[in-house]
């Protein structure tokens, strides 16, 4: 599929050593970007991501450790991006941990880690990214959401994740409308289920999860350059989930 040309942007995804994060940002070395890839845990995998992402043709790569819920590791990731690759253009937040149990029966470190992971963290990378962006002519964030978290979706299990996607929602309408005439733009997509899920619903709309190259679509619409008057919107790419049919 064809991308927007990012030759000469820096793209950083969090959580791109697998899954969602790792196509997110491939998708950007399609397009010939410079691609950090960032793992906490999965340095391997983060390894053989950036070896990919230059074999596609990203014009430069690297690899950057890093908690986004620390603010001195943030800042150290950032600072490690910048130093090799140059400003990020483009910030993916893409980390997002999740606990499919009942509330509770969560410990409150579990607790804490989804909120943080998820919403903390999109704060403290969007923070960090925020000054060099609003200094270049070019700046895109894009949030990953959750489907459905805008109309208030709940559930006595997963809930934490519910709410923190979405307080990344409510965080990217606010964000977008506090950087409108910084010449960025802050967006979000949210999946339903994706190919890689660890669990499947009995019935799916469509009759499938959504597929990677289903969310790359609207990551590269909210990348070209051309919409720069498209912000604060989330695609909620679900197939036509309806969840509150009775």
């Amino acid at each position: 599929m064809n991308g927007p040309a990012l030759s000469d942007r820096t793209v950083l995804v969090t959580g791109s050593a697998r899954g969602v994060g790792r196509e997110l940002l491939l998708a950007t070395a399609d397009c010939g970007a410079k691609t950090a890839v960032h793992y906490h845990t999965s340095a391997e995998e983060a390894r053989e991501v950036a070896e990919e992402a230059t074999e596609r043709g990203a014009s430069d790569t690297m690899v950057i450790q890093g908690d986004v819920t620390d603010p001195e590791s943030v800042d150290g990731l950032f600072a490690a991006v910048e130093s090799e690759l140059g400003a990020v253009d483009v910030l993916v937040n893409n980390v997002g941990d999740f606990a499919p149990t009942h509330w509770e029966e969560l410990s409150l470190e579990t607790w804490n880690r989804v909120l943080e992971t998820n919403l903390t963290g999109t704060y403290l990378c969007s923070k960090r990214a925020l000054p060099a962006m609003r200094e270049g002519e070019y700046g895109r964030i894009v949030n990953v959401g959750y489907a459905s978290s805008e109309k208030g979706l709940v559930s006595p299990v997963n809930f934490p994740y519910f709410v923190a996607k979405a307080g990344v929602l409510m965080f990217t309408r606010m964000l977008a409308a506090d950087t409108q005439d910084d010449g960025l733009t802050v967006n979000a997509i949210s999946p339903y289920v994706v190919e890689n899920s660890d669990e499947f619903p009995d019935e799916l709309p469509r009759d499938r999860p959504a597929s990677y190259e289903d969310l790359i679509q609207p990551l590269y619409f909210f990348l070209d350059p051309e919409n720069e008057y498209i912000s604060g919107q989330n695609v909620e790419v679900d197939g036509g989930w309806l969840p509150e049919t009775v």
